[in-house]
């Protein structure tokens, strides 16, 4: 029997020999009983309330791939914490023909499952409580409950029993200074985004180590987060302000935020880095930056999926040569750097007008598909992929047919044989056979009823109905607003995966990104055409080989 072992931990204030301690013993079991270990699967400081850990995806695959006959753990807690997981783990290793072997509980049942289950998901539900009722009392001694703020250490001591002791913070003079020169500078009148540019430019750290973002500056005020709105530089300490639940999709962790009224808050003068003056000045400058745009008088009101859809033409696609960073507004006609203008990051300080911008994007992309060149390669390729997918489509229609006719006589010849059977268990097996027969030759008629009609044949006046959509799709992006332009820009968007602008003497060179700019590349008959990382093969002909490509308009 072909065993595969799995071991796990759940946070980093274990000891990664844990992992060791599983597998030895694991492997004592694997001997005594004579198995086969042919793998060894693991994942540390991971928690066990979901499955979205590699160690066990690795598992599950290679149990469909049938490498191996059991699956051994210490407990069936190693494997999940979690009621739906472990049920949805037993079912897939089942259909494997898998069976789960634990240590405590032997070979794992539907039983085990539904009990065990319950007590690892009580177990989880009741730690987060204590754990939670731990955190309150630290708080309620005017200590720390939860992690560390920028412009303070924590103190590391133990007490008596020699046990450390934890929540204790000390105030950092080098970052406290950093704190105050930011509300000294936003209670002045600097704009987040300047105060940002000016710690870069100084070469201050953020607090995460890279560089300053207007986001660090302002954060979210209802959530608390953000130099601005961190209560405890004013001396106020303020706990279970949000709590955390679990997608159950994604297995990532969601903040929500607590009503106001199960919030915790002690005071912690010695932890006060700004005075009630200064923070009240930053308070009321906040308040008077707040705007609400409501609709003027005879506007409709803006739906969601309307601000979803991108404002300009080519919104999101633009990028900058020197940094990569977004190329956005940066005044109500002017495409600039991100980055060189919110974090001082970058030195492309050159801007360029957005409809100037579009104008020559839409121009040049119109002088390059209208090539006839261009058109030949493209007609020539297309065709070819187009034969070459007829007669896939064609082989795999016949093959359904012949398998249709195969199944048929089979079904034939067990009915026959079930006539002509003297005992009664040969019907039944030869009944459940044809029951699984019956379901393939009913999935092979829908296919065929589904299939498509055979591709068309390219029509003789191909070459002039392209030029007039391309013609016409021009036209429809010069329109100012309107349906008619919102399809066109949708067909651009979805072939430009990116537009770079990169100063180059003085000026601005554009540079086409994605699966159109493959087929730009034909035009100049480049045989071994520059290629950009993270690209796509071309979505207009499928399979062709064309690789997007940088292409300068």
């Amino acid at each position: 029997m072909n065993v595969a072992i799995y071991a796990r931990y759940s946070t980093d204030n274990q000891s990664d020999n844990s992992i060791e301690d599983q597998l030895r013993i694991c492997r004592q079991h694997v001997a005594k009983q004579g198995w086969t270990i042919t793998d060894e699967y693991s994942d540390r400081a991971i928690s066990g309330a979901s499955l979205l850990r590699p160690g066990i995806q690795a598992l599950i695959s290679d149990a469909q791939a049938g490498r191996f006959h059991i699956v051994l753990a210490e407990a069936m807690d190693r494997l999940s914490r979690d009621q739906e997981d472990i049920a949805g783990f037993h079912k897939r290793m089942a259909y494997c023909d898998v069976k789960i072997v634990t240590l405590s509980e032997g070979e794992v049942s539907h039983l085990h499952v539904g009990l065990k289950g319950t007590m690892n998901a009580l177990f989880l539900k009741d730690l987060a409580a204590k754990t939670h009722r731990g955190l309150r009392g630290r708080v309620e001694l005017g200590k720390s409950g939860g992690g560390n703020s920028y412009g303070y250490d924590v103190v590391k001591k133990f007490n008596s029993e020699g046990e450390p002791v934890r929540g204790d913070r000390t105030v950092n003079d080098t970052e406290a200074a950093i704190v105050r020169r930011i509300f000294q500078a936003y209670a002045a009148g600097k704009s987040a985004k300047r105060i940002a540019t000016e710690l870069n430019r100084d070469g201050i750290q953020a607090p995460t180590g890279g560089a300053w973002g207007f986001t660090t500056i302002n954060g979210n005020s209802k959530r608390g987060t953000g130099i601005l709105n961190n209560d405890l530089y004013a001396g106020r300490l303020v706990w279970n302000r949000q709590r955390y639940v679990k997608n159950p999709d994604t297995g990532k962790r969601v903040s929500r935020l607590n009503p106001e009224a199960q919030w915790l808050v002690r005071q912690a003068p010695e932890l006060r880095i700004v005075d009630d003056e200064l923070w009240a000045a930053v308070k009321v400058r906040q308040s008077t930056m707040k705007i609400v745009q409501a609709p003027k008088e005879g506007e409709p009101v803006v739906q969601f999926w309307d601000r979803r859809r991108p404002r300009y033409l080519f919104s999101g696609l633009a990028k900058c040569g020197c940094c990569s960073g977004g190329y956005s507004m940066i005044s109500k006609d002017q495409l600039g750097c991100s980055a060189a203008r919110n974090k001082g990051t970058c030195q492309n300080r050159k801007n360029i007008r957005r409809d100037e911008f579009e104008q020559r994007v839409l121009d040049g992309l119109r002088d390059k598909l209208m090539n006839k060149a261009l058109f030949r390669e493209f007609c020539e390729e297309f065709t070819r992929e187009l034969n070459r997918a007829r007669m896939d489509a064609e082989a795999s229609l016949d093959a359904a047919r012949l398998e249709a006719k195969r199944i048929d006589r089979e079904l034939d010849r067990l009915m026959q044989l079930i006539l002509d059977a003297e005992d009664e268990e040969s019907p039944r097996q030869m009944m459940k056979k044809m029951k699984q027969l019956e379901a393939r030759k009913t999935e092979i008629e829908r296919t065929l009823e589904q299939a498509a009609e055979p591709f068309p044949l390219l029509h003789p006046s191909m070459a002039a109905h392209y030029h007039t959509q391309i013609e016409e799709l021009y036209e429809a992006l010069q329109e100012v607003a309107g349906d008619r332009r919102l399809r066109a820009a949708d067909i651009i968007r979805t072939l430009v995966k990116e537009i770079v602008l990169t100063p180059v003497g003085g000026l601005l060179t554009v540079d086409l990104v994605g699966d159109l700019a493959g087929i730009l590349a034909i035009s100049q008959k480049a045989e071994t055409p520059a290629t950009r990382a993270g690209g796509s093969q071309v979505k207009m002909v499928a399979g062709t080989g064309f690789e997007p490509v940088t292409f300068r308009l």
